[in-house]
């Protein structure tokens, strides 16, 4: 039996594990990673490399710490509603201009992925 130990924890979106998972090769993964790898093939919105740079845009403004910049990663919101969804734990209230300038930024990798 191999022993494993954890190195280092970090949260990671859901495009991100698509990638991870990826490049381990299918044939290589157990049944516990083919089905997160399903999960995620379907349910990406956007590719690794747009969700990591969006993740640190996300990070840079202050107005996210790295947990809910993954979330809101992993749903893509497009309204200021939704994306208060995100922010409800009551320990902020965040201006309605700042959500937008958020979505405004959700909405720049959005249509790079639908162009």
């Amino acid at each position: 039996m191999s022993s494993k130990r954890v190195i280092k924890r970090q949260s990671v979106t859901v495009p991100q594990v698509k990638a991870i998972l990826e490049s381990l090769g299918e044939e290589n993964l157990d049944q516990f990673q083919r089905r997160s790898l399903d999960y995620a093939s379907k349910f990406s919105k956007i590719d690794a490399a747009s969700a990591e740079k969006l993740l640190g845009q996300l990070k840079e403004t202050g107005l996210l710490d790295e947990n809910e910049a993954v979330q809101i990663i992993n749903c893509m919101p497009k309204t200021v509603e939704e994306l208060r969804v995100f922010l409800a734990g009551g320990r902020k209230i965040v201006e309605t201009s700042k959500l937008e300038t958020i979505l405004s930024l959700l909405d720049k990798y959005r249509k790079k992925e639908q162009a």
